[in-house]
């Protein structure tokens, strides 16, 4: 059982959780992420690992509601509790001075490549930092993203905060202005990374992507995040997250994004429909198997 300690809105449908967790606090490294399960009967679901505090024990995640596992949790309050938690999980982001660091992130994906962002920053690289969002209410961590960068730049798709446009749009700006950029990591929709990796490979500019959102076990045994590298084949969840996005056959891998996609939206529809009632028992479950622990 592993007890939320805080539980807050930071967006429309986005909410933090600082969770207690020792051990994965301990050994959290940048980009890894963790595998949690709510129920005896629910899916194992990946998240990134926002941030950890050692000595208070903590993990932090943060979560955008999108299917029924996630907009179950993020019913969740200060207090209650979590089942399962495994990890850290995944390779940790390869973190080197390489000069001018770019950081494309589509706003959820911004918690996640917080902590890379820090690290590329502690290592001495320049860092930019383009965050994107639909809107102003989708727009996160704003003073978390400017204190781990040297400069910051925010987009939305409607203009309604920062500047009108895509990530992209600020990525060719910087390019045409003849900025030199050593080192890309991109992180949110498949799309926005293709897209991003198909301006900075002819440049030949070294661009990772974080490819968390196809994973389903976490462990490499279900195979389902499969990730073609060329001709290779690898794993998002041992191999990964993060991968070279030359390499990445991005056609392949938004095929196997929508492989669940129908039953994902059903499964969603029935929780809408008995919410409270699939709340009550997943706190009733929980009580009982905390009264068990103890």
């Amino acid at each position: 059982m592993y007890k939320i300690v805080e539980a807050r809105a930071v967006g429309h449908n986005i909410k933090q959780f600082v969770i207690l967790a020792p051990r994965i606090a301990r050994k959290q490294r940048p980009g890894q992420f963790l595998i949690l399960r709510l129920h005896e009967k629910g899916e194992r679901i990946p998240l990134t690992i926002k941030a950890a505090d050692p000595e208070a024990g903590t993990v932090t995640i943060v979560v955008q509601a999108i299917g029924k596992t996630t907009s179950m949790l993020n019913c969740l309050e200060t207090g209650d509790s979590i089942l399962d938690i495994v990890g850290p999980l995944g390779r940790p982001s390869d973190i080197e001075n390489y000069g001018t660091a770019v950081i494309l992130a589509g706003s959820v994906g911004t918690a996640m490549a917080l902590p890379t962002a820090n690290a590329l920053k502690a290592a001495g690289n320049q860092v930019v930092f383009i965050e994107g969002a639909r809107n102003t209410e989708m727009v996160v961590f704003e003073d978390e993203v400017r204190q781990a960068s040297n400069e910051t730049f925010i987009m939305t798709d409607d203009g309604s905060y920062g500047e009108k446009g895509l990530v992209t749009k600020k990525l060719n700006e910087l390019i045409a202005a003849g900025r030199k950029i050593d080192f890309v990591l991109a992180v949110g929709p498949v799309p926005m990374m293709r897209a991003v990796a198909q301006i900075t490979n002819p440049l030949g500019i070294k661009t990772m992507v974080s490819l968390n959102s196809i994973m389903v076990d976490g462990t490499g045994m279900c195979g389902g995040c499969r990730v073609l590298l060329g001709s290779a084949s690898k794993f998002a969840c041992v191999d990964g997250p993060e991968f070279d996005a030359s390499q990445v056959n991005f056609e392949v891998l938004m095929q196997r994004n929508q492989m669940y996609r129908d039953k994902e939206c059903q499964s969603l529809k029935d929780f809408e429909e008995t919410k409270e009632e699939q709340l009550a028992q997943l706190r009733a479950d929980l009580a009982a198997e905390e009264t068990h622990y103890v």
